[in-house]
């Protein structure tokens, strides 16, 4: 699966894109919040990091 490409780019492969994206990490942030009759009962804020191992991994040298 390719994602396509406007013109003057090329096509990059989204297995290729993920493993940039994961090379460098990102952050994935939400919040949910439940409520009744427009009174906030639960709140929850989610966060979390998406790498790779070997990002994470100290490099010799």
């Amino acid at each position: 699966m390719t994602l396509p490409a406007r013109a003057g780019e090329r096509n990059v492969a989204l297995i290729d894109l993920l493993d940039r994206v994961l090379a460098g990490g990102v952050v994935v942030s939400g919040e949910i919040t439940l409520s009744i009759a427009d009174v906030d009962l639960v709140r929850i804020s989610l966060r979390t990091l998406l790498t790779s191992i070997s990002a994470l991994q100290p490099r010799d040298g």
